[in-house]
């Protein structure tokens, strides 16, 4: 049974869908149901997603499918359903286990920007492609690029404008550089720690303090494993 604040919001996000084919954003979200933070849509987009109700899909911003809606929104899944991205599943992604040419090259899509630095909604919709080299990938997992904004990973030697090549895992250990998602929908490259209960997100940078987070508000994206750069 959904609480009024969670039914009022499933109602939006349908209405939402059907009307422009995409989810509404977190600052919509908030306006439309006269809250005072992102943190509230935060709580309540958990509680439907623990209901069953959608499902959110990573690696893309603003990214929700509608899984099944209550009888007084009508019962049926509406809305839209991109490609889901999750942990090490290769089945997901039609096309993305990435093939190495005879010459050792592979190509990747580049899904967009990360943030070095302050975290910014970080997938495009439609990814253009990089060669990279075949040694870059790391066993049978997929891969992906994307490309650096920011500064905060530069004593990692990653600098604004670099390429990095990402793993994809839900998975860290301590200390690997990652492409976190925080709160759903914010994304970020930076080293992984663990502070007990919570989670640490390290800038490679000292002018940029941690971030430390519930783990809750963390899921891994995937792990750094290579880096390109154009001079």
């Amino acid at each position: 049974m959904l609480t009024k604040k969670q039914l009022d919001l499933l109602n939006f996000i349908n209405k939402r869908m059907q009307r422009d084919g995409v989810p509404p954003s977190f600052d919509e979200m908030k306006d439309a149901l006269d809250l005072r933070s992102k943190s509230g849509i935060h709580r309540l987009i958990t509680a439907l997603e623990e209901r069953g109700f959608i499902r959110r899909l990573a690696h893309r911003a603003r990214a929700i499918e509608i899984v099944k809606l209550p009888e007084s929104l009508g019962g049926q899944p509406l809305g839209f359903s991109p490609q889901v991205i999750d942990g090490d599943r290769p089945d997901r992604i039609p096309g993305a286990a990435v093939e190495v040419s005879s010459s050792g090259v592979a190509e990747l899509p580049i899904m967009g920007r990360i943030a070095a630095g302050v975290p910014i909604e970080s997938i495009n919709e439609q990814p253009v492609g990089i060669a990279v080299p075949g040694s870059m990938l790391k066993g049978n997992g997929h891969h992906y690029a994307l490309e650096v904004k920011g500064d905060s990973m530069i004593e990692a030697g990653i600098n604004d404008g670099d390429v990095v090549v990402i793993r994809e895992t839900s998975d860290a250990e301590e200390g690997d550089i990652v492409v976190a998602q925080i709160e759903g929908y914010e994304a970020t490259l930076k080293r992984f720690r663990r502070k007990g209960n919570m989670i640490m997100l390290e800038a490679a940078n000292p002018a940029y303090e941690p971030r430390i987070l519930p783990s809750g508000d963390v899921s891994i994206q995937g792990r750094l494993v290579g880096l390109i750069r154009t001079y």
